[in-house]
């Protein structure tokens, strides 16, 4: 009888734990924990670039989880340092970084900001000549996208490549 009445406080305080725990995912190959807000954030960007691209009469890119490794690795460093930056010293290259992700590439390009939202991220990169040539370019053919929330800003990277 003692036991059973154990087994049942066990699976009470499973439970409560279940319900009361933050809606969060860790992610072993990143080493992060993203709420589900980040997650979507991530999505909500990945749809934006490729409807952009759409309306060009460009092919959609292809989701590559290493660059998504590479790139949230390198948005942590940025809210870890409140500043979004292409480089930080210390820190390896772009090229360095997505290899050490995993992933396999001819070219390799890289947009990284801040903002509030992930629609004030995506009309931000397209308002800038140089990061809507990246969103747009007819060369890449993957991304992986990279969010981190920190101090109410949302610190986003997003890795572009030709694949291979």
């Amino acid at each position: 009888m003692r036991i059973g009445t154990r087994l049942a406080s066990l699976a009470m305080v499973v439970t409560m734990l279940c319900w009361s725990s933050p809606s969060q995912t860790y992610n072993e190959t990143s080493g992060r924990t993203s709420s589900p807000s980040v997650l979507q954030a991530e999505r909500d960007l990945f749809t934006s670039i490729n409807q952009a691209r759409r309306t060009q009469g460009l092919p959609a890119l292809r989701w590559n989880d290493s660059l998504a490794i590479a790139a949230r690795r390198h948005a942590q460093v940025m809210a870890e340092r409140g500043t979004a930056q292409h480089g930080f010293e210390g820190e390896p290259s772009l090229s360095a970084r997505a290899k050490e992700a995993g992933a396999r590439f001819t070219w390799l390009s890289e947009n990284v900001t801040q903002g509030p939202s992930p629609e004030f991220i995506h009309l931000q990169f397209m308002k800038s000549p140089p990061h809507r040539a990246n969103i747009l370019d007819t060369d890449m053919d993957s991304i992986g996208v990279g969010v981190v929330e920190h101090g109410g800003q949302l610190f986003a990277v997003e890795d572009f490549s030709q694949a291979r």
